[in-house]
């Protein structure tokens, strides 16, 4: 009976059908050393990208690159570290990548995590919001110049169906909900407003914006959770939860597809366009969420690119 609900479910899976090479197109995959990121990566060299991995644990980040240069046989592999915990370690990542790529064909802003408590980076910004908003979101505006210069090139901004529970406190973006899940929800909301801006001001450059919904996904994003709630996940993981390959065929979907060269804006789910909560299709508010997410990074005027 259990497998036969597995089978149910993966039935409703949607994949990639793009054969799409990418030989002499560089990539740049956040959080890349394992679950959706790992398998992202792994896709992508198989079409013979050059694939930078951006992490923050570069012992398992190096073991990933050989792992994927033996599956592949793609030998142009890089790793580099970036901690989203800091905002200058994004700096630091964007000037290793001006001082040795030539272009950026693809970014794929993967990295995330829940469970992160409530407390504050260095930077003064709640960890959460910080981790998978405010550190993406600065650096994506730092990669711009070399996005738009390689054009036609896309960013994938890895979201979810989760911020459709978002509670957005706009008087500080900062604030932690008594519940970590809205916190998170709050996150993916802004990811979604951040490439709808982006798509907006990016009109008629070359880059598109899009975000994915990978589905409920079996990765270590439970590692910080309590004992109860590590095993209550691993049971719906078994039952319902896809692999980080499967879950990743959306976020390859938006990379590689021919067909979506001139789509922008869009949220995309089972490798099929979806409709995003009015939230995150308020053209206002995700200006206003631009605007609060400049100052929270200290965006300066050269980093602009748009």
């Amino acid at each position: 009976m259990l497998t036969g609900v597995k089978k149910y479910y993966r039935s409703s899976y949607g994949k990639c059908r793009s054969n799409k090479k990418l030989i002499g197109k560089t990539v740049i995959i956040t959080g890349a050393n394992s679950g959706l990121g790992k398998a992202t990566a792994i896709d992508l060299a198989l079409r013979g990208a050059r694939v930078i991995l951006a992490c923050r644990n570069l012992e398992a980040a190096n073991a990933t690159k050989e792992e994927i240069i033996y599956q592949t046989d793609n030998e142009n592999i890089v790793v580099h570290h970036v901690d989203f915990e800091s905002l200058d370690s994004v700096r630091e990542f964007s000037k290793k990548i001006h001082a040795t790529e030539e272009r950026v064909d693809i970014l794929v802003n993967n990295a995330g995590a829940s469970q992160l408590g409530n407390k504050l980076t260095k930077d003064g910004l709640h960890i959460a919001m910080q981790v998978n908003h405010f550190a993406p979101f600065l650096l994506t505006n730092l990669l711009l110049d070399l996005l738009k210069k390689s054009a036609p090139s896309r960013i994938v901004n890895v979201s979810s169906r989760f911020h459709k529970n978002a509670r957005l406190n706009l008087n500080d973006l900062n604030e932690a909900p008594a519940v970590d899940v809205i916190t998170y929800s709050n996150t993916k909301l802004c990811n979604l407003l951040m490439s709808n801006v982006l798509s907006r001001r990016l009109a008629g450059t070359g880059v598109t914006s899009n975000c994915s919904h990978p589905g409920f996904v079996d990765t270590n994003i439970c590692k910080n959770m309590s004992y109860i709630e590590w095993l209550g996940w691993k049971i719906l993981a078994y039952l319902f939860f896809r692999t980080p390959k499967e879950g990743a065929q959306t976020t390859i979907h938006l990379a590689v597809s021919e067909e979506l060269e001139n789509v922008s804006g869009k949220y995309f789910a089972n490798c099929i366009e979806a409709t995003p909560s009015k939230q995150a299709q308020d053209e206002k508010l995700a200006d206003r969420v631009w605007e609060l997410s400049e100052k929270a990074v200290g965006l300066m005027p050269d980093e602009k690119h748009i």
